[in-house]
């Protein structure tokens, strides 16, 4: 069975586009969108992502929406704890897709990492 895992040095998740998320206003509090539309920088890219160590700066101080918890996206998305590891796989792969495509390094290192 795959089983989700944030693979170090992708940053998919940390291109922050709102075209690109439509319904971000959906989930988010008026407080996280305000902070999460701050947080949008050059070409869509997280303020925070550092584009050379491809990390996040403040990833133990990351905000709650930057979080794949049970708990938070359980409050954010309705999704239970059961269900957070198919929704996790589906979303990464979608967001590594759209970021770096189907055929990237990230893509088939996000592959191996899940064990699929």
């Amino acid at each position: 069975m795959a089983t989700w895992q944030c693979v170090k040095q992708c940053g998919a998740c940390c291109h922050l586009d709102p075209a690109d998320r439509p319904d971000i206003y959906e989930y988010l509090s008026p407080e996280e969108l305000e902070l999460y539309l701050s947080m949008v920088g050059e070409g869509g890219w997280c303020v925070n992502f550092d584009k050379d160590s491809r990390e996040c700066r403040i990833y133990p101080n990351r905000p709650r929406f930057c979080r794949v918890e049970p708990e938070v996206f359980e409050e954010m998305y309705g999704i239970e704890s059961e269900e957070l590891n198919d929704f996790a796989i589906d979303c990464c792969y979608q967001q590594i897709e759209g970021v770096y495509g189907d055929r990237s390094l990230e893509m088939l290192r996000f592959d191996r990492a899940v064990g699929i």
